[in-house]
């Protein structure tokens, strides 16, 4: 638990142990540098609140800014010295990122300077920002919704163009834009239900059975289907997938992360037992992100060492989103036999592609086994030598895991598609408990559970814990 002054305002400020920005008074003036650490042409401090426009003019002894126009000036400490100079940027309340007045203190990058600056703003009133605070204030302040200020986050976090795209659109209110629309005509439907139960002999028409109601929770219904696959998919562009290489020694794992990666960030050895350890890679194909991990050969050894990545090998397999059998098809005839014999039991076919690799070596066609195409599995022949089939292997990675995201796919995170999935079920139970029972009062209930589910994702219903975990993840200067 941590304890500020702010000497601007006399407001004690308390911070809990899991920085939740939820417990910080909003009439502080915060501040915090904006650029990430280290050496740069620029780095940037930021400051939001009450105070920001008084403190920059005593840190730069100036008597005025002009919003949003940039300013050169000098930086001074208490005693008079040049801290730095560089530019001030101000921006007037309301008309900011966070709602608030907004101070930019662009001056050049390097720790050194940069901490000076942040201390000399501490004396003057300002206080340390926690982990996304400054989002957290637009969203008080109703600049952004929920969503927007998580895909702030994913758009820095992104791993490939798509993530990011999909990201800025989220940011740009895309996404939000679909799901309060969903919840206006969520709404309508509450409305009617809600005057059919109140009002049941108006007009001597039963709305409960005149098709209407039902009609309108049908087409909900469709459209949190659509939306929700579209989710999805965007969870998938941002999360990715981990995927696990696994095989005999020597079967080409290593080879394969390497042409996969584009460089050479194993070593391979005709050596067996060469890989000791698990190694990871963040590869992108086709938009998919892959967190690849190459793992030891699966064998019997009493090399300690080898024995200890064997281990480590099995721990990977066991959390893999999807498993690569990769063997050799010049020494193994059955791959289905062999993942039963490297993994004790074989991992259902969703979770596991095998790859026959050393398909150069192979001079006749390489025969399909019959039983696992009877059983649901996929086997992809190629060789790590030569390239042969790898863009096959992209393509039913990609198929495998569902991943065939829209033009207009948008970020989405895990607890999104949950939100989605219970919309989804409350309203399969209002819709049965209209046509199946023409209950009103537990159909008018369903909708109301749906609305609260739905209302989650853009924060018109998110409880404290929940706003002060998805912030407390964020950038400090965000």
């Amino acid at each position: 638990m941590g304890i500020y002054i702010d000497s601007k305002a006399p407001t004690i400020v308390t911070i809990n142990a899991s920085n939740s920005a939820l417990s910080i008074a909003s009439n502080t003036t915060i501040a915090a540098i904006a650029t990430p650490i280290g050496r740069g042409g620029i780095g940037i401090i930021r400051l939001s609140g009450s105070h920001a426009y008084q403190i920059a003019c005593e840190l730069t002894t100036k008597s005025s800014f002009v919003a949003r126009q940039a300013s050169f000036c000098r930086f001074y400490r208490a005693s008079g010295e040049i801290i730095d100079e560089g530019l001030i940027l101000y921006f007037k309340a309301p008309h900011s990122f966070t709602g608030e007045d907004v101070i930019e203190i662009q001056g050049h990058g390097g720790m050194v300077i940069q901490n000076e600056l942040l201390a000399r703003v501490f004396e003057l009133g300002a206080r340390q920002a926690v982990a996304g605070e400054f989002s957290y204030r637009a969203f008080d302040n109703d600049k952004l919704d929920l969503l927007q200020a998580e895909a702030i986050a994913d758009a820095i976090d992104a791993t490939s163009v798509a993530a990011a795209n999909s990201a800025m659109r989220s940011l740009t209110g895309a996404f939000s834009t679909l799901i309060n629309q969903l919840l206006d005509q969520l709404i309508h439907v509450r409305l009617h239900v809600e005057a059919a139960i109140d009002f049941p002999d108006e007009e001597d028409v039963d709305f409960l059975s005149d098709g209407v109601i039902e009609a309108k929770i049908e087409s909900i219904q469709t459209q949190v289907k659509q939306v929700l696959a579209t989710a999805q998919q965007g969870q998938l562009l941002r999360d990715g997938i981990e995927v696990v290489l696994a095989g005999r020694p020597n079967a080409g794992k290593s080879s394969l992360l390497n042409r996969l990666a584009g460089q050479e960030r194993a070593i391979v050895t005709e050596v067996a037992g060469t890989t000791r350890d698990t190694l990871q890679e963040t590869v992108v194909l086709n938009g998919l992100t892959l967190h690849l991990t190459d793992t030891a050969g699966l064998r019997e050894t009493e090399d300690t060492v080898e024995r200890m990545g064997i281990e480590r090998a099995r721990r990977a397999i066991e959390q893999a989103d999807l498993l690569l059998l990769v063997y050799d098809i010049t020494q193994d005839a059955d791959p289905i036999v062999l993942a039963q014999q490297l993994f004790g039991q074989l991992p259902a076919p969703h979770k596991l592609l095998i790859i026959g690799n050393k398909s150069d070596l192979v001079k006749n066609a390489i025969p399909t086994n019959p039983m696992s195409k009877q059983q649901g599995y996929q086997q992809v022949n190629v060789s790590c030598e030569t390239s042969f089939g790898l863009d096959t292997l992209t393509t039913v990675l990609c198929d495998k895991v569902g991943f065939h995201p829209p033009e207009n796919s948008m970020i989405a995170r895990t607890r999104h598609i949950d939100a989605l999935r219970r919309t989804a079920r409350h309203l399969d139970q209002a819709y049965e408990q209209l046509t199946v029972f023409a209950a009103g009062e537990l159909v008018a209930e369903s909708l109301r559970q749906a609305q609260q589910s739905l209302g989650e994702i853009t924060g018109q219903f998110s409880a404290d814990d929940l706003l002060g975990k998805i912030f407390g993840s964020f950038c400090i200067g965000k």
